[in-house]
């Protein structure tokens, strides 16, 4: 058996050293694939020796694969730094860390003992504080500690434990020694990231992945998924995951982890405290809510109690926890045990409360709270990172963190003056030089420096850790910190197994997936993004419509064509999408302001602003394809205009910008399953439109309207097809107005949209008694019922107005009994005076 694997390590190596022959380790530091001799370590020949045997082109159009994959998944990070936190393309490197069975039980048990620490810290400063009465922990560090929460003080956290879900960040030194770098336990990001990752690559390359063993991570996530259900009392309680939002740098893993463990995805506003525990707003009413994993950090999780300017947490949380009617995982305050200054004593407490001496210790750290420390640390800050003492880590990097040798003199004596003020709020540590590993760059390997974040949850009474990691790889071969903030990569980290792997995965075998119907509850806030999605690109549409209709009659600027101009400026001018003082007979100028004024909140900047606002916050809810749609349309919009009347180039906006919201109304006919969320897109779009349809006839198609408006109003409502088709001649008011308003089979006109409408609304859950309407579905019935018994030639301005006003009544209705946000107003549009 030995010769014969010996056969297949050979077979497979077989290449290898051409491959790797550039591949050159800057001298003194740690490399992972290849040892100071040039030789490449065991464990990573297999993986290297089938790499190698694909050939550069092969590996290029693989890795290229896993790109494709992940664009397609929508996969981003946000980056604070640019000024729009742009979201940016996820930065896969596609080679692996390989680490070895042996070297992973010991970072296992390391682990493993470090959290047990931790918690025990937390339980002791939110307990007894024993370790601070002995001086074992200066009470400075605790009490000075923002993420130290004093209300919390004297309560056990509902279910017993502090941490739950703990991440650390680690890095190897020159010797080969793994060090910790920092501890995650305010809420702890990259593991969703992680499985994408392990995706992306077991999908490029699925034979290297199979014949190297790699180790699973699903069964981490089984278990951490039952840990939290176990910790739900009653059946009906739902696991929710609270974010802060979409623009937070990792919302993309807040989604795809909610999906992936079947959690609930909500923000702040989606919840509500009560007196018999924490519930969430849906489309259906309140549904309760027992655990919490939480992805807001504490300060912002309750602003009645701590942070009164935050919008992201729910007020009465911390009652709630005080009350044992939710378990939040983290549990709040958890934060504290994050604060570089808890590394200083981290290994002298070890002893004490484990027993034992740390199996890997944390980076050298001193914290300059003492005089006599702080004057050591002065006198060797060329040697030494100076740090925020409390300040949180982002992403792996900290603003403030400073190498003393890179100093300048002023620099130098600001820094020390500032120490000696306030060294409380500083920390000294060893400067970092980490470990590189290989990434594939310009048809080769190349080594750059990283840092590997390991991720345990509690399980029972035990900490099981994630066999695998979320790695970050360094822009520069002689980085000291890597952030995705500034460049860097990300790569899988692959546990080697020592026997055969289980087939363990979250995501069903196709031959035992379920048959079901039903995507879940539909939080409130969801549906209310969906239901102004539809109004504003309806608005967006019919400003649109708007400006070509009289881009269009500007060639022939004449007696007839000049009031049906001045008409369709001032409706926009209603709409306020353009300027009040502009001269409605200005055609160029009014269109170049509708589609560039971006302080009017009717102008199409802002109308594609917002639905894009509105989408990003529940992107989630839509396909890739309709997501790009939606940015398309706001993108092409902001586009700049070539100065001048430049009628044409306005044209070809203004048809590029109709193309795309054709193509968003088809996706959402044709790929959106027809469920609640859709139901509440299609609301809003068929509330708007009928809105828009009934103010263009009362505009073109009353007595004192322009000669020639019936044809702009046929124009308008995209018509004149079907006019032509039924009455050849020229348009007449009662066909036009029946065609527009009355015709249930025309998709433009408002008998369909209420057809809709009553449609959707039946489809919704009620809110009467069984056999009854509900109010929502009353209005809809009397606005249809009117216009349905009424004769197009009987149509008057007090009726359209009275119909306007019902529709408008029939949206606050909506909003009312379904939606959350009741701030976006019916007057923001604008109405005809």
């Amino acid at each position: 058996m030995a010769a014969n694997l010996d056969t297949i390590v050979d077979r497979e190596t077989a290449g290898l050293e051409p491959f790797v022959a550039g591949y050159r380790p800057l001298p003194g530091i740690f490399d992972e694939m290849m040892d100071g001799d040039g030789r490449v370590r065991a464990h990573w020949r297999p993986f290297l020796g089938m790499l190698a045997a694909l050939g550069a082109d092969e590996i290029n159009r693989r890795f290229a694969a896993a790109d494709r994959y992940l664009r397609g998944s929508g996969v981003f990070y946000r980056v604070y730094e640019d000024a729009a936190g742009i979201e940016r393309p996820w930065p896969l490197s596609h080679v692996p860390l390989i680490i070895e069975p042996a070297e992973w039980c010991e970072l296992e048990a390391g682990l493993i003992e470090r959290a047990a620490l931790l918690e025990a810290v937390l339980a002791d400063a939110y307990g007894p504080s024993l370790l601070s009465r002995d001086g074992r922990l200066p009470a400075a560090l605790i009490a000075g500690n923002p993420e130290f929460l004093r209300p919390l003080v004297g309560v056990a956290p509902p279910g017993g434990s502090h941490l739950r879900f703990y991440a650390v960040d680690i890095g190897r030194g020159a010797d080969g020694r793994w060090w910790v770098l920092g501890d995650r336990a305010q809420a702890p990001s990259g593991a969703g990231y992680a499985i994408e990752n392990r995706l992306a690559l077991s999908r490029a390359i699925p034979d290297i992945y199979r014949s190297t063993r790699v180790e699973r991570v699903a069964a981490f996530f089984q278990a951490f998924q039952a840990e939290l259900a176990a910790l739900s009392r009653q059946d009906d309680a739902h696991i929710c995951l609270l974010t802060p939002g979409p623009m937070s740098e990792t919302y993309f893993e807040h989604a795809y982890l909610a999906r992936y463990l079947g959690f609930l995805l909500v923000e702040g506003e989606d919840l509500s405290v009560r007196d018999d525990g924490v519930f969430v707003r849906t489309v259906s009413g309140l549904q309760r809510t027992e655990v919490l994993l939480r992805r807001v950090d504490a300060d912002f999780a309750d602003p009645l109690e701590l942070n009164a300017a935050s919008r992201l947490g729910a007020p009465g949380l911390l009652q709630a926890v005080r009350d044992g009617k939710i378990v939040i995982v983290n549990a709040l305050g958890a934060g504290l045990v994050e604060a570089r200054a808890m590394l200083a004593f981290l290994p002298a407490l070890a002893p004490i409360v484990l027993g034992t001496d740390l199996a890997i210790p944390n980076v050298a750290t001193w914290w300059l709270g003492r005089a006599d420390m702080r004057e050591k640390m002065i006198d060797r800050l060329d040697t030494m990172v100076i740090a925020r003492a409390f300040e949180s880590h982002v992403d792996g990097h900290s603003a403030g963190e400073v190498l003393g040798a890179k100093l300048d003199d002023a620099q130098r004596q600001t820094l020390i003056r500032s120490i000696r003020d306030r060294g409380v709020d500083y920390v000294a540590q060893e400067a970092v030089t980490l470990s590189s590993m290989p990434v594939w760059r310009d048809g080769r390997l190349q080594p750059l420096p990283f840092t590997l974040r390991l991720f345990l949850a509690k399980v029972g009474d035990r900490w099981q850790v994630m066999p695998g990691g979320f790695v970050r790889i360094a822009d520069n071969a002689d980085a000291r910190a890597v952030s995705l903030q500034r460049g860097a990569a990300t790569a899988d980290a692959w546990v080697l197994a020592r026997g055969p792997v289980a087939e363990t995965t979250l995501l069903p075998a196709p031959e035992r997936i379920l048959v079901q119907r039903a995507t879940g509850l539909l939080p409130s806030r969801a549906a209310d993004n969906l239901f102004w999605v539809g109004r504003y690109v309806e608005r967006a549409e019919a400003a649109l419509r708007l400006v070509r209709a009289m881009m269009n009659r500007v060639a022939e600027i004449d007696e007839t064509t000049a009031p049906l101009i001045a008409a369709l400026g001032s409706l926009l001018q209603a709409w306020n999408a353009v300027p009040s003082e502009t001269d409605g007979t200005a055609a160029a100028f009014i269109a170049r302001a509708a589609l560039t004024d971006v302080d009017l909140s009717g102008s199409l900047p802002s109308l594609a602003g917002a639905a894009r606002s509105a989408a990003s916050v529940i992107r989630d809810r839509f396909s890739p394809d309709a997501w790009r749609a939606i940015n398309d349309l706001a993108t092409i919009i902001a586009m700049p205009l070539a100065f001048g009347p430049a009628e044409s180039a306005i044209i070809e906006r203004v048809e590029a910008a109709l193309r795309i919201i054709a193509s968003l109304s088809g996706l959402a006919q044709e790929n959106m399953t027809r469920l609640a969320g859709w139901r509440f897109l299609e609301l809003g779009r068929r509330i708007e439109r009928a809105i828009i349809t009934g103010r263009l006839v009362r505009c073109f198609a009353l007595p004192g309207a322009p000669e020639g408006g019936l044809e702009v109003l046929l124009e308008l409502a995209d018509s004149q097809i079907t006019y032509r088709q039924r009455y050849v001649m020229v348009a007449a008011r009662a066909p036009v107005i029946d065609l527009v308003i009355l015709d249930p089979n025309n998709p433009r006109s408002v008998a369909f949209q209420l057809d809709r409408i009553e449609a959707h609304l039946s489809a919704l859950p009620g809110r009467s008694a069984a056999g009854r309407l509900s109010p929502v579905q009353q209005i809809a019935a009397s606005i249809a019922t009117r216009l349905r018994t009424v004769d197009a030639a009987a149509i008057d301005e007090a009726l359209l107005i009275d119909t306007e006003q019902a529709l408008m009544r029939l949206s606050d209705a909506v909003s009312a009994a379904y939606l959350t946000n009741n701030e976006r107003s019916e007057t923001a549009w604008g109405a005809l005076a």
